[in-house]
């Protein structure tokens, strides 16, 4: 009788868990469409770059979409709020660019790489959270290529995207060290779900900007398409 109910217990178990599986496959599956369509549709469908204003640019490390813009440019000038002694090595800071992301603690801590990412930092980030980092590299200009896409903004274009950039920030932030001598983390604003990933920030940020973009990027992808 024991073994029977053990066996029992077994195979109501195994259910449960295939059920749970396919649940979660399939919220997965809606999730991917719902991202693609969503960055799809464009926001400021009007826009178009002029040829010449202030070039920056969009990339991708496969997993975090990151805004690179001139440390000083049209009025905005980045080095009192991110300076180089808050770098592992400080020369790093004589580059002329910086990288600008933003995304929940854990999972940028976590997953630099997408070999490293784990379900349970995957699981906790899509839940919900109020801690979040703005990720800055000091970079030399980028070449564009598959992954970095230049676009150039007018000057106030560029204006409001760095004002967007500026108010993620915590107010007097706090910087921790980053993956490398280059880059460095800083404590922001704002709340990380499934629905605002890092990549839904650098679309936002474009939108804030006026430029065109879709109206929901979740994925690298569907910020890259556009440029």
């Amino acid at each position: 009788m024991l073994k029977r109910n053990a066996l029992g217990w077994a195979r109501v178990a195994s259910i449960w868990v295939a059920g749970a599986v396919g649940t979660l496959l399939v919220a997965l599956a809606l999730y991917a469409v719902a991202g693609l369509v969503g960055g799809a549709i464009p926001a400021n469908d009007a826009w178009r770059p002029p040829a010449e204003g202030v070039r920056i640019f969009v990339e991708s490390n496969g997993v975090h979409t990151g805004i690179v813009v001139p440390k000083v440019a049209e009025g905005v000038d980045w080095r009192p709020l991110v300076r180089p002694e808050h770098l592992a090595d400080p020369r790093y800071g004589g580059h002329t660019h910086l990288s600008f992301g933003w995304g929940d603690r854990a999972f940028y801590l976590e997953t630099p790489t997408w070999s490293e990412v784990k379900p349970a930092t995957v699981l906790a980030a899509a839940r919900g959270s109020e801690d979040t980092l703005v990720h800055v590299d000091h970079v030399p200009e980028p070449i564009p290529g598959v992954e970095v896409r230049a676009i150039t903004l007018r000057p106030e274009e560029y204006r409001r995207l760095a004002d967007f950039i500026r108010r993620t920030f915590a107010d007097a932030p706090r910087h921790y060290r980053g993956y490398g001598p280059y880059d460095v983390f800083y404590d922001a604003k704002g709340s990380y779900s499934f629905r605002r990933t890092c990549n839904a920030w650098t679309g936002e940020a474009l939108r804030h900007a006026g430029v065109r973009v879709g109206r929901w990027t979740p994925f690298p992808v569907t910020v890259l398409n556009w440029f």
